[in-house]
């Protein structure tokens, strides 16, 4: 029985300099499609896009996150 595809959205919530924030979603963009060069569409159709902490209230999407950055502030001087 074929199953009903519906969207999903995954969200990840990491606390990093811009650089290496975009190195992790170019990875996960690999992850989600290995060969950027073929021929469309993608088997699996996906989009993905990043906000910064200015662009998006984080304190109230993600306190864990940035409680967590905060004490290891603490434990790196």
């Amino acid at each position: 029985m074929p199953e009903d595809r519906s969207v999903h959205e995954l969200r990840l919530g990491i606390y990093a300099t811009q650089q290496h924030a975009d190195e992790i979603k170019e990875r996960i963009a690999r992850l989600l499609c290995p060969d950027p060069d073929h021929a469309p569409p993608c088997e699996v159709p996906w989009s993905m896009f990043m906000v910064n902490m200015s662009d998006l209230d984080a304190r109230d999407s993600h306190p864990g996150l940035l409680e967590q950055a905060e004490a290891e502030k603490h434990l790196h001087p």
